[in-house]
């Protein structure tokens, strides 16, 4: 086993995150509830980056901020419309959830 640490961002819709999330390239691969009518707690992964993304108001709070490496930020930007920033260490994108979590997206410059 591989020691990681996994951020979880606080959904209001699960199945909406995961729709969303899935524009940057991440894949379910699973869901938790306690029963039908309770919260989600769904895994997300992106090769061997993982979130969790909950349901349940107390595990997280909206408006965090995850940093996200990716080969080619040009592709996620496209995908979602938004201009890349040249910051001294990387090329960027900004982007918020439909839950206003943001996500910055970098490619590192060499």
């Amino acid at each position: 086993m591989n020691e990681e640490i996994i951020p979880i961002l606080r959904v209001e819709d699960a199945a909406a995150a995961v729709a969303w999330y899935r524009r940057l390239g991440f894949d379910q691969e699973w869901e938790h509830r306690f029963a039908p009518e309770l919260p989600a707690f769904v895994g997300i992964a992106r090769g061997p980056v993982r979130l969790f993304l909950s349901e349940h108001t107390g595990d997280a709070r909206p408006d965090t901020l995850v940093y996200l490496r990716v080969r080619d930020v040009d592709a996620v930007a496209a995908e979602f419309g938004e201009p890349v920033e040249d910051a001294p260490w990387a090329r960027e994108v900004e982007l918020r959830d439909p839950d206003g979590n943001r996500l910055r997206v970098g490619t590192p410059k060499n």
